[in-house]
């Protein structure tokens, strides 16, 4: 009788389904073929597209990647927790008023997916703390069962074993029976750019140097996506398991003509530098560290076949990253306590072909921008934003320069009607000071590295 339950059991866990999260740095929208990229070629990714639904009006909570991974994992705007840009050194975070690390008291989907039986794992970028912080928390101490990440504390993962090592867990999760949840965060295409021989000659028709290295990193990363998309073909897996792909921010842009040189990252070593960075945004206002949609619209795409609909685009519908967490919840089956009231929704019935063209429930968006806009960066002004329903208002950092944009039929926010549209610009104003008064001043708990004192 014994035996018989735990076969059950067993089956009963096989049934819920799997999650692969794959979430990449600095990947504009249109760096993809299947949006229409001039020379990026990535076949594994177009392969979820043309096998899923491609939702083109995803947009994470920050310009940035500390605080859009922040978001993604908590369901919370990162505002709430005084992460406004990306951690660095103790002594940068001080100044910003930022903590050293997101604190590992905050609601954390892992460990809600955990609790719930799942196998949980990370491989990848981590930056919800940084390896110059050498007593920030480990990224195991936030519920995973299994993390090798860089931009953390530790020994710090070579980007390019970020497959290898999810194809391991994926396997071992699959032979003792157990659902996964895996984030593979891939390093691509953040600088440096740590190029390999073999993606270079596959570029070599590309003239210049600064486009054939950008291909020749999308183009590694999209085989390693490819690798592990085979590893789920090969367990016959691919039907019980969500892949997601997505990116942290839009694409970073060189200010002016830089000279290509070579580069050091503390954390993944050296590479080709930011004059490299080539990403474009589909048409989209601005790049990373804006706040306008080239900054935080980026890609999503969505396969579980024979539950989201295959070859699908998704042009109405407005998802954030504050709803992932509900929404993975959702998918798996995992009841959110009472205790945690996330700032996002779940977008189940979205990706199962119900398109959603209005925001009912507000976004807010905060960062550290500087006012007057500087003339080498036109569009990274913006400290404040909402979207409610069909608007989207942008404001600076005292709130006395606000635009207005109709975001559902401008999204390339080209027409500002904040001057026709004043009782709009009022009450979404209204919203903004009040979301205001529900952050705190400074950050609290456990989130201070000892090296503060040395600052």
């Amino acid at each position: 009788m014994l035996y018989v339950q735990q076969i059950l059991r067993k089956k009963h866990s096989m049934m819920k389904p799997n999650i692969l999260f794959i979430f990449a740095d600095d990947w504009g929208w249109g760096d993809l073929s299947c949006h229409g990229h001039p020379y990026v070629k990535t076949p594994n990714i177009d392969r979820l597209a043309n096998e899923g639904t491609d939702i083109h009006r995803f947009t994470v909570a920050s310009g940035v990647c500390s605080p859009s991974r922040t978001a993604a994992m908590t369901g919370h705007f990162p505002a709430r927790y005084n992460i406004d840009g990306h951690f660095a050194w103790a002594s940068n975070n001080a100044s910003r008023g930022m903590p050293d690390w997101l604190s590992p008291e905050a609601p954390f989907l892992p460990q809600m997916l955990r609790n719930a039986g799942y196998r949980t794992a990370h491989f990848g970028k981590w930056h919800l703390s940084n390896n110059m912080i050498p007593d920030s928390p480990l990224p195991e101490v936030y519920g995973y069962d299994h993390a090798w990440a860089f931009n953390c504390a530790g020994e710090q993962l070579p980007v390019h074993e970020d497959a290898r090592k999810t194809i391991e867990f994926i396997e071992k999760a699959h032979r003792d029976g157990k659902p996964f949840y895996v984030n593979l965060w891939v390093h691509e295409p953040h600088t440096p750019f740590h190029t390999v021989p073999r993606y270079e000659r596959r570029f070599r028709h590309i003239e210049d140097e600064k486009d054939r290295i950008y291909a020749s990193v999308l183009s590694h990363a999209d085989d390693r996506i490819g690798e592990v998309l085979a590893t789920l073909d090969r367990l016959e897996i691919t039907k019980n398991t969500l892949v997601i792909f997505s990116s942290d921010n839009g694409p970073a842009r060189a200010v002016g003509p830089p000279k290509l040189e070579l580069m050091y990252d503390t954390a993944t070593g050296a590479g080709w530098g930011i004059a490299a960075s080539r990403g474009i945004t589909g048409g989209c206002r601005g790049y990373k560290a804006a706040l306008f949609e080239g900054g935080i619209g980026v890609p999503f795409i969505a396969r579980w076949p024979g539950r989201i609909a295959a070859g699908q685009v998704d042009q109405a519908s407005l998802i954030s990253a504050v709803d992932l967490l509900p929404t993975f919840c959702e998918i798996a089956g995992v009841e959110i306590s009472e205790n945690y009231a996330p700032d996002g929704m779940s977008m189940v019935s979205v990706l199962m072909g119900d398109p959603m063209p209005s925001r009912m429930k507000p976004l807010f968006w905060k960062a550290q921008s500087a006012w007057p806009a500087p003339e080498d960066r036109p569009d990274h002004w913006v400290s404040w934003a909402i979207v409610q329903e069909t608007w989207k208002l942008v404001a600076n950092g005292n709130l006395d320069h606000v635009e207005l944009y109709r975001i559902d039929a401008d999204l390339s926010e080209s027409t500002n009607v904040a001057e026709s549209q004043s009782g709009t610009v009022q009450i979404l104003l209204g919203m903004t000071k009040d979301w205001q008064n529900t952050l705190p001043e400074e950050p609290d708990g456990d989130v201070f590295s000892t090296e503060r004192a040395l600052v």
